[in-house]
């Protein structure tokens, strides 16, 4: 009986502690009401959570949970894992760009400032120095923290792809909320966003097939991606999604998280050929094979989607896997050489000209 009394007092403990933490506003909120209803009206979402297209199990055939989380926590690391010097940056001043110029600027991990026929989208910014909800935990590589939230000019939109901490974060989200005109952001993602302060009216959440209009005749279309969600315990209560960006003279895939799959040809046919495809490299594990892309798999995927250049991001950060931190672009450059495609790879900061037909950079993660 007394045993019983102390696992009774100890679960409600742990359940007590569970709340309050998860109750911080760095963890977001559910969606209710009207989005709720949405949620339930759309073919991708059943048995309360969202769907890939094809069935995706979490860790590839002989893995299991126990076995990559004791490889994480207690393998020894290969002493690579992170550099063992700053990674080098640019700092380009974003706030003295006029508008005029068609620009791509990677922040660091999938983070980045994109600039198409006078109008600007930032994507995915991580600007604090850790991407999770605790300071202590999953810190940025010195130099890869170059670029902070008080960077930011004022952006016509914000574009989110799906809500984990490494691509939706909090401190940053909250500190440009005056700097941004208005939200792009797949079905469900928007109950956070709502909590941090942005009005309804900002934002424009959507499933995957939606296209809509936006300033200056661009168009963003919601495209597949084969991934998930998640800020607590439970999993795919908000989409994920890929964008395609259509403007007058440029064609643009932002992928965002997912790993490989049919969808990839499929948004080719229907939507390529791609001026650029910024697509994730880094980061990666064969467990999770299903869920991130390989080395290997980007390069398939970038010729599914007929793309004329590569832009490899979703590395030199952050430590989320086990391999050295620079072995993502060491492969991708080597295999897009292989089989004939420009991959593009700047430093943290470095402009890319998106009008330019010649693109040449350092090959920078090998100093």
């Amino acid at each position: 009986m007394v045993y019983t009394l102390i696992a009774i007092v100890a679960a409600a403990v742990i359940l007590i502690l569970y709340l309050v933490i998860t109750g911080r506003e760095v963890f977001g909120a559910e969606a209710r009401g009207e989005r709720l209803e949405r949620m339930k009206r759309s073919e991708l979402y059943r048995d309360k959570q969202f769907r890939n297209l094809s069935l995706t199990p979490p860790l590839a055939e002989g893995y299991s949970m126990p076995k990559v989380m004791f490889d994480f926590f207690f393998k020894k690391k290969n002493p690579l894992i992170r550099p063992v010097h700053n990674i080098p940056a640019i700092r380009t001043d974003l706030k003295q760009m006029t508008g005029k110029e068609d620009v791509f600027v990677w922040l660091g991990h999938s983070s980045y400032y994109l600039q198409v026929d006078g109008t600007s989208f930032l994507v995915d910014p991580v600007l604090s120095s850790y991407g999770s909800p605790f300071r202590f935990f999953n810190k940025a590589f010195g130099g890869a923290d170059l670029f902070r939230p008080e960077d930011i000019p004022q952006v016509d939109y914000l574009v989110i792809t799906h809500d984990h901490y490494d691509h939706l974060d909090y401190p940053t989200v909250k500190a440009i909320r005056s700097r941004v005109g208005q939200v792009i952001l797949p079905l469900g993602v928007g109950a956070h966003l709502e909590r941090w302060g942005y009005g309804p009216e900002q934002l424009i959440e959507e499933e995957w097939g939606s296209e809509v209009l936006l300033k200056n005749n661009i168009s963003i279309i919601f495209t597949p991606a084969r991934h998930f969600s998640g800020r607590k315990m439970r999993r795919n209560a908000t989409l994920w999604t890929s964008y395609v960006l259509k403007a007058a003279h440029r064609n643009i895939f932002l992928g965002g998280d997912s790993g490989y799959d049919s969808h990839f040809k499929t948004i080719g046919e229907k939507y390529g050929p791609f001026d650029y495809a910024i697509l994730e490299n880094g980061q990666y594990n064969e467990a999770w094979k299903y869920i991130h892309t390989l080395p290997e798999d980007v390069i398939q995927a970038s010729i599914d989607l007929k793309a004329e250049n590569i832009i490899p991001v979703h590395s030199s950060k952050f430590a989320l896997a086990l391999h050295p931190w620079n072995e993502p672009l060491e492969s991708i450059t080597r295999l897009g050489k292989e089989n004939r495609l420009n991959i593009l790879t700047p430093m943290i900061g470095e402009p890319v000209d998106l009008n330019s037909s010649v693109h040449q950079f350092n090959r920078w993660w090998q100093d």
